[in-house]
């Protein structure tokens, strides 16, 4: 199974942070942001990754990790054009994943736990199942997209809603058959004038063949500035508990 890490976005909601680099290129306590999708995806045995980011900063990302040898894998770096959402970046991948499986996380998810259960899962239900999410319970679902079911399957999944129906929210970890490329080419702009993997998520949610994991620990993004706060706290309590 290949690796894809969205690293791509404007970083609007990070400003003035967010005007000479990268957010994912932020620190959250010791270390780069974009070290702990990294770090989710060696720890669940993936070997090829790719880092799809803008044109403006792939440089900087490629100072920063090289080719991938200090962490035992291969990274490869594709330039997404303008910022035309997660459908058009995971596009990106196309010729990177060819006829693999692949996993996808965006890159400020700060995800603790080891997700090669929820691959391994996958593999075995594939004949079921054309993708999964990984999924969070929060005490704010009302900021992410929130995840709806009905006799304990997906139905939909509906970003910010202002009632959520649940408190299970899409962590932006998911899993996809190579055929997902063949609904992305075909995705419709959204209101937000971007391109969504939501709609494809949500596509497959209605055919049934959409499946979920439940994370375990803790979880965050780290997208806003209380999120980047929350998530380095998160990282020092976690080191101090290792310690012990």
């Amino acid at each position: 199974m290949k690796g894809v890490i969205l690293a791509g976005g404007n970083g609007k909601r990070m400003y003035p942070l967010t005007v000479v680099t990268n957010k994912h290129l932020l620190p959250i306590y010791k270390k780069p942001m974009i070290f702990y999708p990294i770090e989710t995806l060696v720890k669940a045995g993936v070997k090829e990754i790719l880092i799809v980011t803008s044109g403006e900063y792939i440089g900087d990302f490629y100072r920063l990790l090289h080719n991938g040898k200090e962490w035992g894998v291969n990274f490869h770096y594709e330039i997404q054009e303008g910022n035309t959402g997660t459908g058009a970046a995971l596009l990106c991948a196309e010729d990177f994943v060819k006829d693999d499986d692949f996993i996808v996380i965006l890159g400020d998810n700060i995800v603790t736990e080891d997700v090669k259960p929820y691959t391994e899962n996958f593999k075995e239900q594939k004949n079921e199942y054309k993708a999964k999410i990984l999924i969070a319970k929060v005490n704010n679902p009302e900021n992410y997209g929130v995840v709806e079911f009905d006799d304990n399957k997906i139905i939909k999944l509906v970003e910010k809603p202002e009632r959520p129906a649940t408190n299970y929210v899409n962590t932006g970890l998911w899993i996809f058959q190579s055929e997902v490329f063949s609904l992305l080419k075909n995705l419709k702009i959204s209101r937000r004038n971007e391109y969504e993997a939501t709609d494809v998520l949500n596509f497959y949610a209605k055919q049934g063949k959409l499946s979920y994991g439940i994370i375990q620990s803790k979880w965050t993004d780290a997208g806003t500035f209380e999120q980047l706060y929350n998530a380095t706290v998160q990282m020092k309590e976690l080191e101090s508990k290792k310690s012990k």
